[in-house]
Parts: structure tokens; C-alpha cells; sequence
């Protein structure tokens, strides 16, 4: 019986020592029965009417961040909403909370490393190796869980999480990895470099994964009147939409914008732009006016995403290949009967991405002209006006187009995908891409197509290139100073008796 006890006794203590260490990494809801309701079927259905009522434009590419806002859901919800609706069936696995310190000092970042938290919607864990990832690469980083008690610009983000990512609105426990991870941080200072040195740190751990998200806790103008908040706040999310994170740290320093969380927008915008997303949307503003019609003293709120369109094949649709051809037909058109470059408006998101592109001409079924711009600086619709006037009239292979020709052209547009480098032969694909080369001043570029009408090996057309198109020795493709970038090309055209 002693050594029973004894064993009994020892298992006690040793729940003892254990149970505090896991009470410890347990965080719990501060905020619940104060700004939003500690019931969950309450929250639940809240939260779920904010995202049912939500109807945010499509973005047509991958989102890196959205923006929202942080006060009671009563006031600051419907907007939010709006910007967790957007990422909603996107496959993220982690959000990180950006938010800054409303009560407390910190010189530094502080960041929640492990265990979970719980809001009255069950717990959601902390995604710890990429917590103690960003710990290890920037020192200013520091595990510090008092910033994060009471702190609204970060929990008023986790029962939105929690929802937004459930199945038809329920929240369900991350354990069944259904659920994202966090990992929550707040700024302790407004100190723009700190705003660099994470944005260094989240673009260097997040350069390889796609299914994390960032989330940039803000409010607006504080307590203006309605017409007051109403352009302060314009004028902030048009500098919000100029991408330019010094500027619009510069201006909320000086008071001409008002965000309380300019920390961690700042910091966004920094990591987005080192992780290539150049695009920015609004989603929804409002202030609290609009929510409660009382309209002397208005908090303002908004939700964006920061996104980048992908590059992709067969990324135009029948729509937007059709407008293109008939730009095409059109300015040539213009240019050669009246000696007048025809103006456009496209108001299509995909049309304005600068992409490079080729316009090719064949009467005949022969060859009439090709010109095109690899580079693409100016919006697609742009550069395909401007390639299909040079491919009429200024291929020096050819003459310059009449217009008794007009009728009998077929047109071909090749948009093009970004170059990429390659350092082996092994990497080109032939048929498939189309190749650029370059040594010294001399290049010259063969579209993909070119292997499908020649039936070239990979060693024909290299050669060809070289030799032919840019004026190299046959054989320069095998020299290593000699510089090789691969693309791809969606093609289309109009055909017989189905001009545009």
C-alpha cells in the first residue's frame, strides 16, 4: 500500500508541475463581454451575418494582405468583414496578425510564440516554427504577452479568423487543420525603421509559402465629424493606394492621415512590395456614423487587399482575347488610313498589367509582319495598339501595309509571360518556349510557335537563332557569356471569315 500511495502521490505532483506550464500557454479571450459577446452562438451568428451581408469586388489574383479595422464589432464589423470575405476558400494555413500596443510601452516588436488562444468560439493555436523563425532572423522581435492583454488591434481579429475560415461559418478547432494558425505581433513604438526591419524579416520567411496571409489591423479618423472623417479619410486611402509605405508614414506622423495602426500598415505595404504584390483594391469604407446614424463624433474603418495578378497560361478569356484583336484591327486601321494612332480605355484589371506581347500579320497565309515588345512596360491593351501599327508599317522585312491590304490580314497576338533566366540547356523546352539570346549588343528572339511550324529539335532552333535572328555564331547557345531567357506565349488569332 506505501508504494501505491507513493506512486499516487508522485503522480500528483507531477500533474502539479504540469498543469501551471500548460495554464500558462493558454491565453484567454480579454475582450469578450465587452467589445463583442462572450456567447458563442451569439458571436457565431454575428460574425456570420457581418460575412453573408459582405460583398466584396472579385480580385482576380493572389492576395498577400488585407487591411481592416479593429473596434467593436457593432461599429467596425460589417467593414471587416468585407476584407475576410476576399480570402475566404484561398488555402491559408497561417495569418499573421499585425498590431501595435494602444496601452502599453515596448521598445520593439512583441510577438505571441506558442500555445493558443482561446475565444469563446474554441481555441486557435499559435503557428510556433514560423513564430520562432521571425524571432531568429530579427532581434528587435521579442516573445512579450503582456503588449497582447486587453489589446484590441490584434484579438478583434481572432474570432473573424476563426469564422472566416470555418465550414459555412462555424469555427472549428485548428487541431483538425481546418482552422489557420497564428501568429499575432504588436508593434510597441511607432518607429518606422521597425516597420522596415519586419517587413525585411516576414518577405525573407514568407518568400516560399503562398497559404500565409498577412493581416494589417487599423482604424481610421477618430472622433471628427461625419463630413470632417469623410475627407480626411479619402485623402489616407488615396495615399493608401499609392503603395508608398514612407509616405504614408510621413503623413500620419504630420496628422494629414489618420490611422492608428500605421505600424502595421506600413509594415505590410513594405513586405508586400519586397514579395512582388504591387496591387492594392478598397473593399469597403465606412465609419461608425454609417453604422449607428449618430454622425457628430465618427470613428472611420476600411477594408483593402494588396494582391499581385498572376501570370498564368491561357490567363485571357474569350472576352478579353476578342477585345484585343479588335484593338489590334482597329488601330492599324486608324494608322494606316487616316495616319492617326487611335486612343483607348480599358477598364478591365488584367488588360491594364503590363505584359510584353507580339503582334504578327500573315496575308495568305504568309507572313506580313511581326513586331513585338518583350518587356511589356506599359498596360497590355497599350503595347498591343502600339505593337500592331509597327507590325503594319515598320518591319524593315517588309512594306508598309496599304490599305487595300487591311481586308486581307489575319491577326495573331502572342502575350507573353515573364522572362526567365536559364543557366542549363536542359532547362528550355523545345516545343514549348519561346527563347531569347544575348552576347554583348547582339539578340534575337524566336516565339514559341516557331518550333511548332518548323519542327525543330531543340539543337535546330538554337541554332537558327543564333545564326539567323540575332547575328551570333551558330553555335553561341553553348557559350556560357552567352545569356538565354525563356518564355511561354498564349497565342490566338482571328481566323477566315471571323475578322473582328
Amino acid at each position: 500500500m506505501k508504494i501505491l500511495y507513493c506512486i499516487l502521490l508522485s503522480i500528483e505532483v507531477l500533474l502539479c508541475c504540469i498543469m501551471p506550464s500548460y495554464a500558462a500557454e493558454v491565453k484567454e479571450a480579454d475582450l469578450a463581454g465587452s467589445w463583442y459577446t462572450a456567447s458563442k452562438a451569439g458571436l457565431e451568428k454575428e460574425l456570420k451575418g457581418y460575412l453573408d451581408a459582405a460583398n466584396p469586388e472579385k480580385i482576380d489574383g493572389q492576395i498577400a494582405a488585407i487591411i481592416v479595422p479593429h473596434a467593436g464589432y457593432t461599429y467596425s464589423g460589417p467593414v471587416a468583414a468585407y476584407g475576410y470575405k476576399a480570402v475566404q476558400d484561398k488555402g491559408i494555413k497561417t495569418v499573421i496578425i499585425l498590431g501595435f500596443s494602444h496601452r502599453k510601452y515596448f521598445d520593439g516588436i512583441a510577438i505571441y510564440d506558442k500555445g493558443v488562444w482561446k475565444t469563446p468560439l474554441g481555441e486557435i493555436h499559435i503557428d510556433e516554427a514560423l513564430a520562432k523563425e521571425i524571432i531568429a532572423k530579427n532581434p528587435r522581435v521579442k516573445f512579450n504577452p503582456d503588449l497582447f492583454k486587453e489589446e484590441n488591434s490584434v484579438e478583434m481579429q481572432v474570432p473573424f479568423i476563426q469564422i472566416a475560415f470555418g465550414k459555412k461559418g462555424q469555427s472549428r478547432l485548428n487541431s483538425g487543420g481546418t482552422v489557420p494558425m497564428i501568429v499575432p505581433i504588436a508593434f510597441g513604438t511607432q518607429d518606422y525603421n521597425d516597420a522596415e526591419s519586419l517587413a525585411v524579416t516576414l518577405s525573407d520567411v514568407l518568400k516560399d509559402k503562398n497559404d500565409v496571409l498577412i493581416v494589417a489591423s487599423t482604424d481610421m479618423s477618430h472622433y471628427h465629424s461625419y463630413t470632417e472623417a469623410n475627407s480626411i479619410d479619402k485623402h489616407a486611402i488615396n495615399t493608401l493606394n499609392q503603395l508608398k509605405a514612407k509616405n504614408l508614414y510621413d503623413e500620419g506622423k504630420l496628422g494629414i492621415c489618420e490611422m492608428c495602426g500605421l505600424m502595421p500598415v506600413a509594415a505590410t505595404l513594405l513586405a508586400a512590395e519586397k514579395l512582388g504584390y504591387d496591387k492594392i483594391k478598397t473593399l469597403k469604407y465606412a465609419n461608425s456614423g454609417d453604422i449607428t446614424g449618430d454622425k457628430g463624433r465618427v470613428v472611420g474603418y476600411v477594408s483593402a487587399a494588396i494582391y499581385k495578378v498572376e501570370i498564368r497560361s491561357n490567363m485571357l478569356n474569350e472576352t478579353q482575347r476578342k477585345r484585343l484583336l479588335q484593338i489590334a484591327r482597329e488601330s492599324i486601321m486608324s494608322f494606316v488610313k487616316d495616319g492617326k494612332r487611335k486612343s483607348f480605355t480599358e477598364k478591365d484589371e488584367l488588360l491594364n498589367q503590363p505584359m510584353g506581347a507580339f503582334v504578327t500579320l500573315h496575308e495568305a497565309g504568309e507572313l506580313r509582319g511581326c513586331i513585338g515588345n518583350m518587356a511589356g512596360s506599359g498596360p497590355l491593351y497599350q503595347t498591343i495598339a502600339d505593337m500592331a501599327v509597327e507590325a503594319a508599317t515598320g518591319d524593315p522585312r517588309f512594306n508598309s501595309l496599304s490599305a487595300g491590304e487591311i481586308d486581307k490580314i489575319d491577326i495573331e497576338i502572342s502575350v507573353l509571360s515573364p522572362l526567365k533566366r536559364v543557366k542549363e540547356i536542359d532547362e528550355i523546352k523545345i516545343p514549348g518556349h519561346g527563347v531569347i539570346v544575348k552576347k554583348g549588343f547582339r539578340s534575337g528572339v524566336y516565339l514559341p510557335q516557331v518550333a511548332d511550324e518548323t519542327g525543330w529539335s531543340k539543337e535546330e532552333f538554337m541554332t537558327s537563332l543564333c545564326a539567323h535572328k540575332a547575328g551570333l555564331s551558330p553555335d553561341a547557345w553553348k557559350d556560357p557569356a552567352t545569356e538565354i531567357y525563356i518564355f511561354t506565349a498564349e497565342v490566338f488569332g482571328e481566323k477566315e471569315g471571323e475578322k473582328i
